[in-house]
């Protein structure tokens, strides 16, 4: 890519897409061009093939996604299959048609089989059933990952596929209901502090600035300290304990976004696919593993968050829900050979994440 490349970052306002924004400019890339979902619906195909028209993009990064945590992958199955399906098309699709010279895919760690082998080598794709909790959104991500290789072997497009591990970091997802694991704990803990403490004016605050089913939205129920306790109380924040999901034994990598960001825009750069391919003639796993190649239980995690929020009540471990996968730690070799290695460490990134949470509430 040139430093005057016209770049699409679809997703521009999400964590992944505005770490990457961000890691481009700072890298002197200016031409940048990006849509709010009210500019452009991605599930449109018509008005992405009119986008595309439009504004003929050089390089394209498709960060866009349907995204959510184990609750929201086990409720809405079919939006996360049948939503990531129909953006990966319209996009990668018309990158295609128009000649887009370098697109990078952005896909997750969760495309790998429930059992895999730890850590997860890219060859451990479609060996064995996947998770079933986000089965759907694997699937999806599978299915974009391998268009991109096949377009690649088949027409000679240079489009790579990255499997990041998860992510947290600026502009993350907050919401308690489809948040993923860190956001998630983050805020439940740092409510209940505030709970702990009686400061209803700071919960008032956090309500209004992220609504919880309705409660603090402009027209919504009042605030008052009892619809505030009983919402906190459905989602397992109590006066002097919280409850968290699962058994807190599984093993979780976290990357922090702009670390994510960074090797986006590295790989951007300096790879490409026919470094990629190998020399077997049945051409698979084309993909790159994003990680740091680190593993804390998400009792461990949660037990940073809870320092890091200053919460000290009690945290309770709810079995009767889902842990997921129990494990799933990424081989990042590949990625190491290619000459990239992460920065920024899990108690470095929550207190990170905390103090931008706390600067945006």
């Amino acid at each position: 890519m040139d430093k005057d490349s016209k770049i699409y970052v679809a997703g521009h306002r999400g964590l992944v897409g505005s770490a990457i924004c961000k890691s481009l400019r700072d890298k002197g890339y200016e031409n940048i061009v990006g849509r709010s979902h009210a500019e452009l619906d991605l599930l449109d195909g018509v008005a992405v093939r009119d986008f595309f028209d439009a504004e003929k993009p050089d390089a394209v990064v498709l960060a866009a996604a349907h995204v959510g945590g184990i609750m929201a992958n086990s409720r809405y199955r079919a939006d996360f299959i049948w939503q990531n399906l129909q953006i990966q098309q319209n996009v990668i699709g018309e990158s295609f048609r128009h000649g887009v010279k370098k697109l990078l895919f952005l896909g997750s760690s969760c495309i790998y089989p429930r059992n895999a082998p730890q850590p997860i080598p890219e060859d451990a794709l479609l060996t064995s059933p996947l998770e079933y909790t986000n089965e759907p959104y694997a699937i999806a991500k599978i299915a974009g990952l391998k268009m991109c290789e096949s377009f690649n072997l088949q027409y000679g497009t240079d489009y790579i596929a990255v499997m990041p591990t998860n992510l947290y970091g600026p502009n993350d997802n907050f919401n308690l209901e489809t948040s993923h694991v860190i956001p998630g704990m983050m805020r439940k803990l740092h409510l209940a502090r505030l709970l702990m403490d009686g400061d209803f004016d700071a919960l008032r605050r956090d309500f209004r600035h992220r609504p919880v089913e309705g409660l603090g939205s402009d027209g919504g129920p009042e605030l008052t300290q009892a619809a505030m306790e009983k919402m906190l109380s459905k989602y397992g924040i109590h006066d002097g304990y919280v409850e968290l999901w699962g058994s807190g034994t599984p093993l979780r990598e976290f990357l922090w976004s702009e670390d994510m960001a960074d090797a986006s825009v590295y790989l951007l750069e300096n790879v490409d696919f026919s470094q990629l391919r190998g020399d077997s003639p049945e051409v698979r796993n084309c993909h790159i593993n994003i990680g740091t190649g680190i593993e804390h239980t998400i009792a461990e995690t949660a037990g940073m968050i809870a320092g890091v929020t200053g919460y000290k009540g009690e945290i309770r471990w709810d079995k009767s829900k889902p842990d997921g996968t129990m494990r799933k730690l990424c081989d990042v070799g590949k990625l190491h050979s290619l000459g990239w290695r992460h920065k920024i460490g899990l108690p470095e990134g929550l207190e990170k994440l905390y103090g931008w949470y706390t600067e945006h509430s």
